[in-house]
């Protein structure tokens, strides 16, 4: 069961705030984030990766969660950034954050995108196919700089998650085969472009893991291709990137992976490769971004109209739904919430939370039990948002997305503004 924080006034507390108090100060929806929590995973990641191995190196996959505070909060922890559009390049940057330290993802990078990253001198490409390098190539050579590069290598592994989250089978759109002939091209390609600085290779298997068996069966494939690349090429990586999706607790039955779990059999299994074969050992990659922000973050609604079908079912609506969460509605992700304003009485009422989006999908909670005296005004806290939602959101229906909080100790802040009405039309030719 979840252990709930709650105060005198029987008011769920998170980051040592009142959770009822900061929907009434800011109104709902209300993303909020804990500050310490973001810190503490950065840190337990410094503890058991950075600081335990040689050639260590994190960068978080900002997509998880993107704003300026946050960009500056996992960098002055000495995490990286991983980005995927030149929209997440360009809050990096206006969030102070080293853009040697930045690595650039995505399977389509625009030619605006590549030449916006090579002007900034961004630390690192992951370069997803053959179009996409010589893309690359091309804007590097006429800027007349070298850029590094990494090979994303489709490793073939089932990664046992939703089809929507999973990347590392052959079926994928990301990634180059590992057939030999398609990769031994690629590779002869950037390692004789005076452009490219070819460091090695990129694979990510898939989200929201509970094991590792899809890592580590990646990583042998991956391994065995640097064999047989040293031999018939010629080139040894001095980078080796394994990616992240590492598992987070949403509802019960589910944990939070240790990371160490994760890490520490990949790192035996590559150093005992590289004395194996008697080659460096690479410096090596991580890309938590899940299980850094997603169980810092709640989200607060209002109850609105409750609807009871005798026999059947309660829908519980709230002022939010897919415009704030798409992710129930994309590949069925489940959550936990509880009346915030009654958090120290039990379940007893069995309810749907639903969105108020003109769509019968528009549902948060398929079933959840909730005090049995909730009632529209009760505030509703949705538990482990921090990931993909607010990075998600759109202004379906014309809803505006909601402000972000960020709190620390009992005191908060705002981070992003609630948007408004005219916010959504700014951009319009009236």
């Amino acid at each position: 069961m979840r252990k709930l924080d709650i105060n005198s006034k029987g008011h769920l507390c998170f980051g040592g705030a009142d959770t009822v108090e900061l929907a009434e100060k800011y109104g709902t929806p209300l993303y909020v984030v804990d500050e310490k929590q973001i810190i503490g995973r950065c840190r337990e990641i410094k503890e058991c990766f950075l600081d335990k191995y040689d050639n260590a190196n994190a960068v978080y996959a900002s997509k998880a969660l993107q704003t300026v505070d946050i960009c500056r909060i996992v960098t002055e922890e000495g995490l990286g950034l991983d980005t995927v559009s030149g929209g997440e390049i360009y809050t990096a940057i206006k969030a102070g954050v080293d853009t040697a330290k930045i690595i650039f993802h995505g399977n389509n990078k625009t030619a605006d995108e590549i030449r916006f990253a090579v002007e900034n001198n961004v630390g690192r490409f992951v370069a997803d196919n053959e179009y996409e390098l010589h893309l690359i190539d091309g804007i590097a050579k006429e800027a007349g700089k070298t850029v590094r590069v990494q090979l994303r290598i489709t490793p073939g592994v089932d990664s046992h998650t939703h089809q929507y989250i999973s990347t590392g089978g052959i079926d994928s759109k990301f990634g180059i085969s590992p057939v030999r002939s398609e990769r031994n091209r690629i590779i002869k390609y950037a390692m004789d472009s005076e452009s490219i600085e070819l460091t090695g290779f990129h694979f990510h298997v898939g989200s929201q893991l509970q094991k590792n068996d899809s890592h580590l069966m990646a990583l042998e494939i991956i391994l065995r291709l640097i064999k047989e690349i040293r031999s018939e090429l010629g080139f040894v990586p001095t980078e080796l990137n394994l990616g992240g999706g590492f598992g987070v607790r949403y509802v019960d039955g589910e944990i939070t992976v240790k990371l160490r779990d994760f890490t520490d059999p990949m790192m035996e299994r590559i150093n005992s490769f590289c004395k194996t074969e008697g080659i460096s050992l690479p410096e090596v990659f991580i890309e938590p971004g899940r299980w850094i922000s997603a169980n810092a973050g709640i989200t607060l609604y209002t109850v609105g109209s409750i609807k009871e079908i005798p026999e059947i079912k309660t829908y519980l609506a709230v002022d939010g739904g897919m415009p704030d969460n798409p992710r129930h509605i994309l590949y069925q992700a489940e959550y936990e919430a509880v009346v915030a304003n009654k958090a120290s009485i039990p379940a007893g009422k069995e309810v749907s939370v639903v969105g108020k989006c003109c769509e019968s999908g528009d549902v948060l909670i398929e079933k959840i039990g909730v005090a049995d005296t909730v009632q529209s005004g009760d505030i509703l806290c949705v538990f482990s948002t921090g990931a993909y939602n607010y990075s998600m959101a759109s202004n379906y229906n014309r809803i505006p997305r909601p402000a972000l909080v960020m709190v620390k100790d009992g005191k908060d802040r705002l981070s992003v503004r609630r948007e408004t009405w005219e916010d959504m039309i700014t951009r319009e030719i009236l």
